[in-house]
């Protein structure tokens, strides 16, 4: 870290901005390289730590609607605190915040650790573990989401988002394979107590960062109201409002993986652990793929959007109903480039569309209709699964998905003036949307 006098109270220079098609231009910055080394060793540990979390609950219980149990009580105070965690993301410092959220999630991960090796631990712990992680994560997701922005300002904002979802995708190809030998080996203890140990990078990348570098964030001063205007700021911008509706169906209907795969696992396909690592590898490969691809393409149309839902939705169709393990398997890397691409595309949209002032409630608004939903969909879906099978709780998830990027898609070509075109002739686009009479808002 740099020291000595005015180190810190300097003007904040500008982030070098390298070519904006460069895939990897982001990482050019220091400090965010930094930010993504930390993360990429948390992010490993949380999906060790998400793998252990499902296969321990599963065993412990036998039921799949314990496992949608556990995952919603770790969301569920992101939907009921979420927007007061945007607002305090707007009033902090982000960097300090950070420093105490994520020592906050270190300690969960090392004591659900202990109650595992110590052979003390029962359901109800992890429950409560997984609820207190929920309200870190309440303050710990949109500080995060909004500190990207005062690393690398606005014309790497897109390139950045992409690559965390990248360095996300990337732990997950390690994590649950890792997380699938050790539990066959030794244990699920041993994946929480890496987990825990992992917030050690994130919290040195934090300490270690220049602070003179960062962009000066706008701190809003403490008032009355600033709930109601964050969404009163989202009401009136329907670029942002769409978008955020889009990805709360996407997150509560089509997002309930860990249900879905422990139930085809156990009772499609009669596998353990390994078998279950393996499918979220596969998963994760397609989800890099759509995230490098998302950097690359550094911007985030609302048509790239919609197009990639209406995939998403109809590949878990696809996928639900696959007589063949090793379809199943392929497909699942098609969904997982598709559900990645809207995550991270819906993402960076929302996030370059408002105003810094407001942009820790944005997006805390956004976190919590995409993964606060899960508190709704884990329980709703773990008891389809569990009454009617894996195949028709995975169909239904699809469906609802596909059916609300279909709407979503109808209302911003209604917003932007546009209309379908079909064009059946040879050599021309058979589907496309152009202007009714004149683009007045870009879609």
């Amino acid at each position: 870290m740099r020291t000595g006098p005015g180190a810190d109270s300097a003007p904040a220079p500008t982030p070098s901005t390298p070519a904006r098609g460069a895939m990897f231009s982001s990482l050019r910055i220091r400090n965010y390289r930094l930010f993504a080394i930390g993360q990429v060793v948390s992010n490993t540990g949380t999906w060790m730590q998400r793998i252990a979390q499902d296969w321990l609950v599963l065993t412990l219980t036998g039921s799949a609607s314990a496992v949608g149990i556990t995952i919603a009580l770790q969301f569920l105070p992101i939907l009921l605190f979420g927007l007061y965690g945007g607002v305090l993301a707007d009033r902090l410092p982000k960097r300090p915040l950070l420093l105490g959220t994520q020592s906050a999630m270190a300690l969960t991960g090392l004591a659900l650790a202990v109650l595992t090796l110590t052979g003390q631990v029962q359901v109800w712990h992890v429950y409560l573990t997984a609820f207190l992680l929920g309200l870190v994560t309440v303050l710990d997701n949109p500080a995060r989401q909004t500190f990207v922005h005062e690393m690398v300002g606005p014309d790497q904002l897109a390139n950045a988002v992409s690559l965390n979802s990248a360095n996300f995708q990337s732990a997950r190809l390690v994590g649950p394979a890792v997380a699938g030998v050790l539990i066959t080996a030794v244990g699920t203890g041993w994946a929480f107590l890496f987990n825990g140990l992992s917030f050690l990078a994130p919290i040195a990348a934090l300490l270690l960062m220049r602070t003179s570098e960062l962009l000066k964030a706008e701190v809003t001063p403490r008032g009355k109201g600033q709930l109601r205007e964050g969404l009163k700021y989202v009401s009136a911008h329907p670029e942002l409002i769409w978008p955020i509706v889009l990805i709360g169906f996407i997150g509560t209907f089509g997002f309930n993986f860990p249900i879905w795969l422990t139930a085809f696992v156990h009772d499609v396909y009669d596998a353990g652990a390994v078998t279950y690592g393996l499918l979220n590898v596969l998963m994760a490969v397609g989800s890099l793929i759509g995230a490098l691809l998302a950097a690359r393409r550094g911007t985030s149309r609302l048509r790239i959007l919609v197009g990639a839902a209406v995939l998403f939705g109809a590949l878990e169709i696809l996928a639900a109903f696959s007589p063949w393990f090793w379809l199943f398997a392929l497909l699942m890397v098609l969904v997982g480039m598709f559900g990645l691409t809207v995550n991270v595309t819906a993402n960076s949209a929302v996030q370059t569309a408002t105003d810094p002032a407001v942009r820790g409630r944005v997006m805390s608004l956004f976190m919590m209709v995409f993964v606060g939903g899960t508190p709704l969909g884990g329980p709703l879906f773990g008891w389809i699964t569990d009454t009617y099978g894996p195949r028709i709780g995975l169909a239904a998830g699809g469906a609802v998905s596909l059916l609300a990027a279909v709407a979503v898609g109808l209302m911003l070509a209604r917003v932007g003036g546009l209309r379908l075109k079909v064009d059946l002739r040879r050599g021309r686009k058979h589907l496309e949307f152009v202007p009714k009479e004149r683009l007045t808002t870009a879609v």
